[in-house]
């Protein structure tokens, strides 16, 4: 391996085991990071988010991967985790949603025929180039063209969402399939994983878009990490020609499971 890589691999294996921190692990214990290098030296992050519902949560692999399909950046160069991968990790790299990658350390892969990662590093900033909504019409309407990047070569039902923080930004979701259809991850649960990936408290709202369904809402499993993330958030959904229905997370799912009795005292969320 040419030394221009090896010195590349080891500075993001510093940048996965830092990004770690972020993870969301009350139940393991076991943090994980991923960060994608993208061709132009940027890189976005990926880190274990657990649920309640253990078989909801979403792995930093995956997180990191609808991070960038979300922000529309398939040129990822190489994937690096805090930790060697696992033989279900190194399925899902046989069929990532871009690219084509060789195995080329435990917790590395690197795009095939790349000669030279790109050396100048600088984290991708995640968010639309928008404006804060300055109604939940022009919300949904951008969740609606964010829709457009959606990767859905099984289902052909594209499903866009806006995540808007305290601060006016705006966070981008789309869903985003995989042949095993275990490891899709819907759009609510990439805005979220991402969110959490790069430490972003105060989720106020959540915009809805689902083109090919006006009546369409969140599936259960987002409803899930919707009450576990961001209990607070106000979800406006998409209806066509009719104004947007507004629901808060626990309207959507009455009682849910929390998962207290699992967590040990003293359990919180790990941030950076």
């Amino acid at each position: 391996m040419p030394v221009s890589i090896e010195k590349r691999l080891h500075d993001l294996r510093m940048l996965a085991r830092s990004v770690a921190e972020r993870s969301y692990t009350p139940y393991s214990h076991r943090p994980t990071g991923v960060v994608l290098l993208l061709s132009d030296g940027q890189w976005a992050p990926g880190v274990r988010v657990e649920s309640a519902s253990f078989s909801l949560t979403i792995p930093a692999l995956v997180n990191a991967f609808t991070t960038a399909v979300a922000a529309g950046r398939p040129d990822v160069e190489a994937v690096v985790q805090s930790r060697p991968f696992s033989a279900g990790e190194r399925a899902f790299m046989a069929h990532p949603p871009v690219g084509a990658f060789d195995l080329v350390a435990e917790d590395a892969f690197v795009i095939r025929e790349v000669a030279k990662l790109s050396e100048d590093y600088g984290p991708l900033a995640p968010f639309l180039d928008a404006a804060p909504p300055e109604s939940p019409e022009v919300g949904v309407r951008l969740a609606h063209e964010v829709a457009g990047r959606a990767f859905i070569p099984a289902s052909h039902f594209p499903v866009g969402c806006v995540l808007e923080l305290g601060d006016g930004r705006l966070i981008p979701g789309v869903n985003v399939e995989h042949p095993d259809w275990s490891r899709i991850l819907c759009a609510e649960r990439n805005a979220l994983g991402t969110a959490v990936s790069y430490g972003l408290p105060d989720l106020r709202n959540m915009y809805l878009s689902c083109p090919k369904d006006p009546q369409g809402s969140p599936c259960g499993a987002c409803r899930q990490l919707l009450v576990e993330q961001a209990p607070e958030l106000s979800v406006w959904m998409d209806r066509g020609e009719a104004l947007p229905e507004v629901a808060a997370p626990n309207g959507l799912l009455p009682g849910s499971f929390t998962g207290r009795a699992l967590q040990p005292p003293g359990s919180a969320h790990l941030e950076a």
